[in-house]
């Protein structure tokens, strides 16, 4: 009775097969490729500063005034204004949008992911995650789509989710250069390895006199 060939069987593909994005093979059922966070160090330590000093400086008025020292100028005029200005005030209205538009920015970084210049790649190995630079990406394609015949020049801009390419043919019909750059493009994804497949956006015209 003949072995099977190690690799083959039910559920395992066969040696030199290849998988595509939408081929449940490597990477499939391995983890979700959700996009890399952030860490928000800027913004958070400006936040941390500035309440810092904030405490800090009404931490020292406090004790001051518990010392026996009157306590600071600032406080009391701000005291002052509290209690007389009215609410529909042009300074309370704008002191409270500026509140409600730092709050929303805070809560803005906190709910999204950020790093949008890095483009999570497929989890074929379980428990490592890989990401690419858009830039890169960006350089890879323009370098594939170079190689179409007809092609003269060609800009290259990679998104989350389009790949745009601005090309000049200098021979060649049009349609037919168009075909084969965007044809080169889907391959160049594809071999990019991504976990979310942009979209193309191809265009390519004469160069002018």
């Amino acid at each position: 009775m003949e072995k099977e060939p190690a690799g083959t069987g039910p559920g395992r593909p066969a040696p030199g097969t290849a998988h595509t994005a939408e081929d449940p093979g490597a990477g499939a059922g391995r983890g979700r490729a959700g996009r890399f966070w952030s860490v928000r160090r800027t913004p958070g330590g400006v936040v941390a500063l500035l309440l810092f000093a904030g405490l800090a400086f009404l931490l020292y008025d406090v004790a001051s005034v518990r010392a026996g020292r009157p306590g600071m100028t600032w406080r009391r005029t701000l005291t002052d204004e509290l209690a007389t200005r009215r609410l529909d005030d042009t300074f309370v209205l704008a002191g409270a949008a500026l509140a409600a538009a730092l709050g929303l920015w805070l809560l803005v970084l906190a709910l999204t992911p950020g790093k949008r210049s890095l483009l999570t790649m497929r989890p074929d190995v379980p428990r490592v995650r890989a990401g690419l630079e858009r830039s890169a990406a960006a350089l890879v394609l323009r370098d594939r789509a170079m190689e179409v015949p007809g092609v003269q020049s060609v800009r290259v801009k990679v998104t989350r989710r389009k790949v745009r390419a601005r090309a000049l043919a200098h021979f060649r019909d049009l349609d037919e250069v168009r075909s084969d750059l965007d044809s080169a493009l889907r391959d160049g994804v594809e071999q990019l390895g991504l976990a979310r497949r942009p979209g193309r956006s191809v265009r390519v015209r004469r160069p002018g006199k």
